[in-house]
């Protein structure tokens, strides 16, 4: 069976738990409550884009081992970009199908895989047509998946909505999802909608090392104890696939009783210095 190549890369929000700090004496309760959001928000959002990071992979190559570079970062730690799969993961790709699909079957038992992560379960994905051509819709479901014991479930889509007025593909990504954390963690929810414009790298197909994607939308979720978040991209997210960290743009966290929160990611290139304003008063942060 011929593959075909899904090229979508991983794009990680990244809004950890420490995004501030401050000399005033705040309500304990309600900075637990927005560390929970920006922590529920940035896992959900690492789990379903590394699900389209396998598919990707499987598409192109039949393994989720593909496309692998360590670089070394500033610390002088060493890092792998574009490999989170294992070898113990079998590849399905049928393209006699209409829809054609991938599976993604990583067993029953947790596998450790190369990003330091066990899975085990599948990923199911389907698309109408080559993943380049416009109107191509792509969905991804899942079956008895889980990260490091996190159950993954629900769906993504997909479309490829042509070419903009720049000549670059957009992508419209739609999420519903849930995860049921390990250890009694409690259920939490995520709805996100995203558009990603595919700036540079669409030539070079087999390296996503090259890609950069400006970003915009936003998304929604509840926390365990059901209280509910909205995050939204006020500024395009430009995050270049040869760096960890967005480069520029901004996000605003809003949540019922807790002053709203402004991450901007600044203009300095690729680093880890960011600010987050709260109540009109500017941190700057050193982004994980």
């Amino acid at each position: 069976m011929k593959h075909y190549s899904l090229k979508i890369t991983s794009i990680y929000l990244l809004f950890g738990a420490a995004l501030f700090t401050s000399s005033c004496k705040k309500n304990s309760d309600a900075k637990a409550n927005t560390t929970e959001a920006a922590e529920n928000n940035a896992f959900a959002e690492a789990s379903f884009n590394d699900v389209t990071t396998l598919v990707d992979q499987s598409g192109a190559s039949g393994t989720v081992t593909f496309g692998s570079q360590r670089i070394q970062l500033r610390d002088g730690q060493i890092e792998t970009l574009g490999t989170i799969g294992s070898i113990c993961a079998t590849v399905t790709v049928d393209t006699v199908a209409n829809p054609h699909t991938i599976t993604i079957d990583f067993g029953n038992s947790n596998c450790l895989c190369l990003d330091e992560r066990y899975r085990r379960g599948k990923i199911k994905a389907s698309f109408t047509g080559r993943f380049r051509d416009a109107g191509t819709v792509s969905s991804i479901t899942f079956e008895n998946y889980y990260v490091n014991d996190n159950k993954i479930s629900g769906t993504k889509k997909i479309t490829n909505q042509g070419l903009n007025q720049s000549g670059n593909q957009v992508y419209k990504v739609e999420v519903n999802g849930e995860i049921v954390k390990a250890n009694n963690g409690g259920t939490v929810t995520w709805v996100s909608t995203r558009y990603r414009e595919w700036k540079a790298g669409a030539g070079t197909p087999l390296n996503i090392l090259d890609d950069v994607y400006a970003i915009t939308g936003e998304a929604s979720g509840t926390n365990a104890n059901g209280s509910s978040y909205t995050i939204a991209a006020t500024q395009e997210l430009i995050r270049k696939m040869n760096c960890r960290w967005f480069e520029s743009g901004k996000l605003e966290l809003t949540q019922t009783g807790i002053p709203k929160i402004t991450l901007d990611y600044g203009s300095t290139g690729c680093d880890a210095l960011a600010t987050v304003t709260i109540l009109g008063v500017a941190y700057p942060i050193v982004l994980q």
